[in-house]
């Protein structure tokens, strides 16, 4: 049995999705602890009542980040993970602490990178035009939001979005996305190589029908795989091309969802 420690800052709603998931779809792992730089983080209390231990290290107590990332290391390693899952956590991690977990640390992002790193990524997708956004998986290394891609999903942007409907459109894929990435890593990484046909299909459907029919019809011929996740192209730098190696064909998506959406964004870009 596996171990997966999941880090975070808030509520917590896809670290609920991934406990879930990993009970229901019977993961050869186990969610064995939450971590949190907040006490009053509320996942803190859905972990406690899933049995799940539960760590705090207030980052405020702490006089550099170099000394939080050293505490935080500590108590993590306490319970020997095998994947290291970020779900909201709200902290800059050092270059030191990022190497420590060097391919088996993860986050999701609330955009279609390499588009909109950092923060308000729907509020500058909205305000850029974009009519596509969505979020997307990737192994984190020291640059922010620029680890090799595991897997994204699309959400068209609507006329009338405000950013908090945009956001929670995103988010409502992210919880199928997340769980789906994360169980894919766990199956790939740590034991069993089975990967069973309705696996890629619910990777296809959770992506596409993120999308309406309007939208898949109007961009078909333009959209390579149209918001489904793709495998991995070769061509991507030497650190998607180590992660492909190391998790072999479970490592999906990203240039040609990437190149289609650009293309799609720029076409259908709002004028001045």
């Amino acid at each position: 049995m596996k171990r997966i420690v999941i880090l975070l800052s808030g509520r917590g709603s896809n670290m609920e999705a991934i406990v879930r998931a990993c009970a229901v779809e019977g993961w050869p792992a186990q969610v064995s602890a939450v971590i949190s730089n907040r006490a009053d983080a509320a996942g803190l209390e859905f972990a406690r009542s899933h049995g799940i231990d539960t760590v705090v290290v207030d980052h405020k107590t702490f006089a550099t980040r170099d000394a939080f990332d050293a505490e935080l290391a500590r108590r993590i390693d306490a319970f020997a993970p095998d994947a290291l899952v970020l779900a909201g956590f709200m902290r800059i991690l050092g270059e030191a602490f990022v190497q420590r977990y060097e391919g088996r640390m993860v986050n999701v992002h609330p955009s279609l990178l390499p588009a909109f790193t950092g923060l308000h990524t729907h509020r500058r997708a909205i305000e850029g035009g974009c009519k596509l956004a969505g979020a997307t998986v990737h192994f984190v290394t020291p640059q922010l939001d620029h680890g090799p891609i595991i897997a994204q999903a699309v959400v068209p942007v609507l006329p009338d979005d405000t950013e908090a409907a945009l956001s929670a459109r995103v988010l409502e894929r992210e919880h199928v996305l997340y769980p789906l990435a994360v169980g894919w890593l766990v199956r790939a990484c740590f034991g069993s190589t089975t990967a069973s046909s309705r696996n890629w299909e619910a990777s296809r459907s959770c992506c596409s029908s993120a999308t309406s029919r309007e939208t898949q019809k109007r961009l078909a011929a333009m959209l390579i795989v149209n918001a489904r996740i793709v495998v991995l192209n070769t061509n991507e730098s030497s650190d998607c091309v180590s992660a492909s190696r190391r998790i072999g064909r479970f490592v999906i998506a990203t240039s040609a969802v990437c190149e289609a959406t650009a293309i799609v964004n720029e076409k259908y870009r709002k004028s001045p």
